[in-house]
This record gives structure tokens, C-alpha cells and sequence, in this order.
């Protein structure tokens, strides 16, 4: 199958890297020269350093050249951030694309969107479109380490296609309807990694950690089905799954920002040491305004939000959350 996979991340030059032995895949990236020293380097040096390029992988710059590649019966594959979302959706709306699917977890910053809203949009419900989200760190893909995503989308015969193509011997895949569901799971945890990080900056315990890690999933519950998802997708691979993996896992990099705030570092600091797009940081913002605009409890979202934007102090946030008054668990 031909595939192209639009955006030379670390996590979408990853996934091309699987998928290569299998398929014929290209890997788009808008900076040319970057994508020039790639070929040369058969590396990805800036965002997936020591990992050789398969051979087979084709790289390019030339976005007509990627859209090509898919023709009428392959698989597109959009790994950019989500800030990039919007505008590669309005570059695709002067090709014929068979199909859309985005790796990309948020919502977006000044519309309080989820991806497939902004694909809606801008690109119509024609084009069967779908989200392939799950706990996924691209190194460890890179790595040929076995990996389980879910392929969300309300086209049969799209979900049929992802399975068909990305199903392999190291990377499982599961099939859903509920987009609404796996968005909001792929997007809140990235909030509740930042604020495990900074119960684990504060030494605060591995009972603390998992306290924060099960109340966490009970809000991104409340959230999802406030907003049209199904309570059983949150204890699944975009849901749970991927809350485990990425307030747990050394790589994730909205943890390494939640401990870099108990540290007492600035956010500005933080993400410049990065050097990669954390999404909790730009998410909380958003899902603490749509759910307040919906009346939706979520006490440790407007904590992290109140640290990484109202001044609070770390030590604040936690004060603020065991101050709450007892509840029934099951409220």
C-alpha cells in the first residue's frame, strides 16, 4: 500500500519507519533543507536522533510530490502538532485526497476545537477521516518495541483500512466509532501528566502518584462523556492506556514539564529545554474554559491550569486539591 505520512516529527518519522518494511511509504516534512540533510544522513538528527532510516523510506519536501504518493486507494497519515493541523487541512483542500487520518492529541488553542472538528471545517465530511491515538512513545516505536493504538473514525471502511495497514508484528491495532471519546483521552491526559510530574518533583510518593493518576481518569471521564464520548473508550488504549504511559514513562515530555515546575523552573525555561511541543501545556488552557463554559467538575485541570498560568506555586496546587472537601468516589 502506498502510504504518506505528512510531518517529520519524531513520532511520525517513527511510524514511517515501521510501516516501511511493509509498505511503500513517504515521509513529508515543509523544511527542505531539513529534509535534504535527512536523506543525506539517513537520520532524523533533530527530532529522533540514532535511529538509521529503512532504505525503502522515501523523504521529501515537495508537499504535491507527498499527495501523489497516496493516489486514490492509500493511506494519509497527518503527524504534525496540532497547531498544525488547521493549515495543513487548508493545503489539503486543493488536492483529492482519499482519506485522513491524525496522530495529532489537543485541542485547539483559540477555538477549543478537537481535530476533528478543525477537519471537519476546513475539509468537509466527504473525506473519511479518523484519529489513531494510544500510548505510543516514538522511540521505543522507532525501537521495533511492541506498541497498541486505537483507529477512532465513524467510516467503516476507513477503520478496515488503518487495521489492514498499520497491524503488524510489533504494533497492534483497535478499532472504534467513538472520535469524540479517544480525542478527549489522547488530549486531557497530557494535562494529568504535568501534574503527576509535579506530585513526583515534589517527592510526594508513589501512593500520591497514584491517587492523582485514578482521580485524573475519573475527570477525564466526566469530561468525555460531557462531550459526546463513551464512558467505556477512557478504559481503553486512548484512555487509560495512554494516562498510564504518559504520567508514568521517562520520555513523556508533558511529566518532564510537570517536573520542571517542581524544580522551580519557568514554563518559558522548560519548554525551550525541550526542544518538542508539550500539548498539555497549550490544553489545559483550553479544557479549563470548556469546562467551565459546561459546568463540568475538574479540580485538578484548573490546578495545573492556576500553576502554569495564574502564578500558583506548585505546593499550591497541591494544597489546593487535598483541601477538598470528601466526596462519594463514585460521584
Amino acid at each position: 500500500m502506498n502510504i504518506t505520512i505528512l510531518g517529520a516529527g519524531a513520532w511520525g518519522t517513527a511510524l514511517a519507519m515501521s510501516l516501511a518494511d511493509r509498505h511503500a511509504v513517504m515521509l513529508w516534512g515543509r523544511d527542505a533543507a531539513a529534509m535534504r540533510d535527512m536523506q543525506q544522513q539517513r537520520e532524523n538528527a533533530a527530532y529522533l536522533p540514532g535511529f538509521r532510516l529503512p532504505d525503502s523510506l522515501s523523504l521529501s519536501a515537495d508537499f504535491s510530490a507527498a499527495l501523489a504518493h497516496v493516489g486514490t486507494d492509500g493511506l494519509l497519515l497527518v503527524a504534525t502538532s496540532l497547531a498544525g493541523l488547521r493549515p495543513l487541512a487548508m493545503q489539503l483542500k486543493s488536492y483529492a485526497i482519499p482519506n485522513i487520518v491524525w496522530l495529532c492529541k489537543g485541542f485547539e488553542a483559540d477555538t477549543h476545537l478537537l481535530p476533528h472538528q478543525i477537519v471537519r471545517e476546513v475539509l468537509g465530511s466527504d473525506v473519511p477521516a479518523g484519529a489513531l491515538s494510544g500510548p505510543s512513545f516514538a522511540q521505543e516505536v522507532a525501537h521495533g518495541l511492541p506498541c497498541a493504538l486505537a483507529i477512532a473514525s465513524d467510516n467503516a471502511a476507513l477503520r478496515e483500512l488503518v487495521v489492514s495497514a498499520v497491524h503488524g508484528p510489533s504494533m497492534r491495532i483497535y478499532s472504534t466509532d467513538d472520535v469524540i471519546g479517544v480525542e478527549v483521552g489522547g488530549a486531557v491526559k497530557n494535562i494529568l501528566a504535568i501534574a503527576t510530574g509535579i506530585i513526583d518533583g515534589l517527592k510526594l510518593g508513589l501512593n500520591a502518584r497514584a491517587a492523582l493518576i485514578t482521580r485524573g481518569l475519573v475527570e477525564i471521564t466526566r469530561f468525555g462523556v460531557a462531550l459526546g464520548g463513551r464512558t467505556e473508550t477512557f478504559m481503553g488504549l486512548a484512555g487509560m492506556g495512554d494516562l498510564i504511559l504518559t504520567c508514568t514513562g521517562d520520555l513523556s515530555r508533558n511529566r518532564k514539564v510537570g517536573l520542571g515546575l517542581a524544580q522551580g523552573k519557568k514554563l518559558e525555561q522548560i519548554v525551550t529545554e525541550l526542544g518538542h511541543v508539550a500539548e498539555g501545556v497549550r490544553c489545559a488552557q483550553a479544557v479549563r474554559a470548556l469546562a467551565t463554559e459546561h459546568g463540568i467538575d475538574m479540580p485538578i485541570t484548573h490546578a495545573v491550569a492556576a500553576v502554569l498560568f495564574d502564578g500558583d506555586s506548585p505546593l499550591e496546587m497541591v494544597s489546593r486539591l487535598l483541601a477538598r472537601d470528601a466526596r462519594n468516589e463514585m460521584a
